[in-house]
């Protein structure tokens, strides 16, 4: 059964769940079904799909980025440590399920490495005119990779309107074991470079 957890909850992932050490972090969202008629088409925005971008940030002591390989987004899907592989990019959100799945092996993160962030962004949404009030139903789950089972899930219910990423949630280690946090903070970081930017 899985934990359902709102913005600012925290849970152990290891501490109770011994053995845990390969996740996969699904993050989902649908686009707002909207009217693509003669204002849509005037406008932009309203006919065009919404490209979200599913990332993940690495960071060491004091959240800070200590190399640019270990942004791993859908231009690099896999760390050199192979602790963590994004498996590749869903360019519109449409289909149930997750959008985008990260695969992560916890006892081969490299031990300078103190959280990850997973962050979600939207494909030229300044050109498009597109932002996260137009996508409903966000949401990230943590699901242990041996046994399918589904053990945390954060659903999204902020109104977005006007940003343009979402910071949603991150894996961090505290002392020997590995804490999950809900986040979901809005941006208006135009892009994945300016939300990392944020940690150098």
């Amino acid at each position: 059964m899985a934990i359902n957890l709102v913005k600012g909850q925290k849970i152990d992932l290891t501490k109770g769940n011994a053995g845990l050490n390969k996740i996969m972090v699904g993050l989902g969202w649908d686009p707002v079904s909207s009217g693509k008629g003669l204002l849509g088409s005037l406008f932009g925005g309203g006919n065009k799909d919404i490209d979200c971008d599913a990332s993940a940030i690495m960071l060491g002591a004091d959240d800070k980025l200590l190399s640019n390989k270990d942004v791993i987004y859908f231009g690099n899907l896999t760390h050199a440590s192979k602790s963590v592989k994004h498996m590749g990019d869903n360019l519109t959100g449409d289909g149930a399920g997750d959008d985008e799945q990260i695969f992560i092996e916890l006892n081969s993160i490299p031990a300078q490495i103190e959280k990850i962030i997973f962050v979600v962004n939207i494909y030229d949404c300044i050109n498009r005119r597109q932002d996260f009030g137009m996508i409903q139903n966000a949401f990230i789950r943590i699901v242990d990779h041996n046994t399918n089972q589904e053990l945390v899930r954060f659903n999204l219910t902020d109104n977005y309107k006007g940003s343009t990423a979402l910071v949603v949630g991150e894996v961090y280690r505290h002392e020997s074991e590995w804490k999950f946090a809900a986040v979901g903070n809005g941006t208006n970081d135009p892009s994945l470079k300016n939300m990392v930017s944020r940690y150098i």
